[in-house]
């Protein structure tokens, strides 16, 4: 990924492998399977160094039945677009979009257990038991633990219901409750809950997805209005044929929206993808920003290439 941008009012030049992810998968049987991915973020992991090694996931699933499935292990949280889903060329623009970025916050995984219902006519739900955030300044970002050494004072619950019976539609909702965001720190626990909604449509050579998402903390005394942090985005696209799209999005996002100050930031972003092959991207696109007085402001061009195989 290459980035030309202005921060704060100075030039930003940079270049950076952001990530690069090994899955490795196997069979036991005809109903059980193991996933993992191994990531290496940023080139190089150590002392001083930008990057980190992860395992982002690493769980073993049963079929109970062909509609019904359960897994217990490492996994992504299902919620939002691009949680589970979050290949380079699944999506458009270089960067994933801020708000599923600062407010979901993707990519995010658990350690826990998990129940998948395919019920026919397009409609499915999960449930999940899972470890928590945990954060004592309430920076939702800055809160997954990453499953290392994690604290497990409170767990956390998800249930997302989704509906696909049109073809090309795709709603859904999701829930995440985090019984205790401090993990047994202090004496007050504080309690968050993460309302998610979205949907995703596809015609012909035309797509639209749109995202809401909010959380609410338990806390009258959060400090600078983070008992309320919301978000949401809307972008459409377009495939001029199957190697070349283009896309536009609009970003509204508030990590500190439960007092009148003025937090919010905006964001548009415009660019093209180029596919040479369905599993290989190249990317180019602008973004302009509104921030906050006193916040950097992210303004330029990203020029990315991405894969998955």
């Amino acid at each position: 990924k290459l980035d030309n941008r202005l921060e704060g009012g100075n030039d930003k030049n940079s270049i950076d492998f952001h990530r690069f992810v090994l899955f490795f998968g196997h069979d036991f049987d005809a109903s059980t399977r193991l996933f993992t991915e191994l990531e290496l973020e940023h080139a190089l992991a150590g002392d001083g160094a930008p990057g980190e090694v992860e395992l982002e996931q690493a769980y073993v699933e049963f079929d109970l039945s062909p509609q019904m499935s359960a897994k217990g292990g490492l996994f992504l949280t299902p919620v939002g677009i691009l949680n589970e889903t979050h290949e380079p060329p699944t999506f458009y623009g270089v960067e994933r979009n801020p708000v599923e970025k600062q407010i979901i916050p993707a990519t995010w995984w658990e350690a826990g257990a998990a129940f998948n219902h395919r019920m026919g006519n397009g409609l499915a739900y999960d449930l999940a038991l899972h470890s928590g955030l945990y954060s004592d300044d309430y920076n939702i970002r800055g809160g997954r633990q990453k499953v290392a050494k994690a604290k497990a004072d409170a767990l956390a619950y998800t249930a997302r219901i989704q509906w696909s019976g049109v073809p090309g539609l795709v709603l859904a909702a999701s829930l995440n409750h985090q019984s205790d965001i401090r993990q047994g720190t202090t004496d007050e626990k504080v309690s968050a809950d993460l309302l998610e909604t979205h949907a995703i449509y596809t015609t012909g050579p035309f797509s639209l997805r749109a995202l809401y998402a909010q959380w609410q903390l338990d806390d009258d005394g959060t400090a600078a209005g983070q008992d309320e942090q919301h978000g949401w985005y809307i972008e459409p696209g377009y495939k001029l044929s199957q190697k070349w799209g283009l896309f536009a999005r609009y970003n509204i996002w508030d990590m500190q929206a439960g007092d009148e100050a003025d937090s919010e930031y905006q964001q548009t972003d415009l660019g093209i993808n180029y596919w040479p092959h369905r599993d290989v991207v190249i990317k180019l696109d602008y973004q302009d920003q509104s921030v906050p007085d006193g916040q950097d402001e992210f303004d330029g061009i990203n020029l990315g290439i991405g894969y998955q195989f």
